[in-house]
């Protein structure tokens, strides 16, 4: 089978990101987070970075700051645009990679790596779900690796009822998938290809809540979101949270999340304010979503880099599974 591609639609259920933002990554366009007058900071990417950046781009324009326009194209769909020079900033749910720094290269397009917050990958099932309060690494891969023909609960413990499951899951231009695959499935897209997917986690939040054995995973805030209408799962016998987050219980499912900031972009008046504005509140603003703010000279940390103009990554184009908070802050950057 293929990807079933769901097709956005605006609806009382978009709890995080506004009917506008829903539209726009069906049509591939950019949601204005602010007016269209005077000058406009492009941002795009992953759709999990996405709540953090638009409360910061309404919070900037506020405060006196230029007009932002935040699109949602997924964490590989906004380093192709990014890459190309087509944006000035890029979210992203993962470090950039090899293929997308040679990309880059190419293009002469250099960049400003800066941590903006943590993420408790979360594993949600429907509220119905009574049995399944605790799931393994092994059963996420016996349920999401290539090839699985998992179909029903009682296929991943025999203890489990016999229920069908429905799975959702990030598209593949999605950073979260990227993750999720490498950290459960120990190769990054590697998964298995007959589940729901969409690059709008929204769209995922609707298909868990509506159908009883729906299993799915996405971003921490999301699931805040939506407390209600579903059941996070703990991984391992540990529930996803800041605590679990800070104190490096919740692996490897926890996760950096970055802004990625073109050099020549980052000279420009009106971005440069907007990435210093974004640093300075970005940790409150991040907790106010869902997320995990990170630690005051973490921001610190980054708002030296961005006034030094240090380009590259700290990762060397590869991703960084179960990475600590404190073990971000001690890595050195790699042009």
């Amino acid at each position: 089978m293929v990807f079933d591609k769901v097709k956005l639609v605006p609806n009382r259920f978009t709890a995080i990101m506004s009917a506008a933002a829903v539209t726009a990554a069906v049509v591939g366009l950019s949601v204005n987070a602010v007016n269209s007058q005077g000058s406009v900071i492009k941002v795009d990417g992953s759709s999990t970075v996405f709540p953090i950046t638009e409360k910061v781009a309404e919070a900037s324009k506020k405060a006196g700051g230029a007009n932002v326009t935040v699109g949602v194209s997924g964490t590989g769909g906004g380093f192709k645009k990014f890459c190309a020079g087509d944006t000035d900033i890029t979210n992203a749910s993962r470090p950039i990679l090899a293929k997308e720094i040679a990309a880059c290269k190419a293009k002469g397009v250099r960049y400003i790596e800066l941590p903006i917050a943590f993420d408790a990958l979360t594993v949600v099932v429907n509220p119905s779900n009574t049995w399944a309060s605790n799931l393994t690494t092994a059963e996420l891969k016996k349920i999401w690796e290539p090839g699985s023909t998992v179909k029903n609960w009682k296929e991943v413990r025999a203890s489990f009822p016999s229920q069908p499951m429905k799975l959702f899951g990030p598209g593949a231009d999605s950073g979260t998938f990227d993750y999720f695959t490498e950290a459960i499935n120990g190769k990054a897209k590697a998964s298995r290809k007959d589940f729901t997917a969409s690059e709008n986690d929204n769209v995922l939040v609707q298909g868990v809540s509506r159908d009883k054995g729906g299993l799915g995973y996405f971003g921490y805030a999301y699931y805040k979101a939506n407390q209600k209408r579903l059941r996070a799962v703990k991984v391992g016998g540990v529930m996803p949270g800041e605590k679990t987050v800070e104190n490096g219980t919740y692996t490897p499912l926890s996760r950096p999340l970055f802004i990625y900031v073109r050099a020549d972009s980052a000279k420009k008046p009106e971005v440069k304010k907007f990435v210093e504005y974004y640093l300075k509140n970005g940790g409150r603003i991040a907790d106010s979503v869902g997320y995990i703010g990170l630690p005051p000279r973490a921001y610190t940390a980054a708002a030296a880099r961005f006034k030094s103009g240090k380009t590259g990554s700290i990762f060397g184009g590869k991703e960084a599974i179960g990475l600590k908070i404190d073990e971000l802050l001690s890595r050195e950057l790699r042009d």
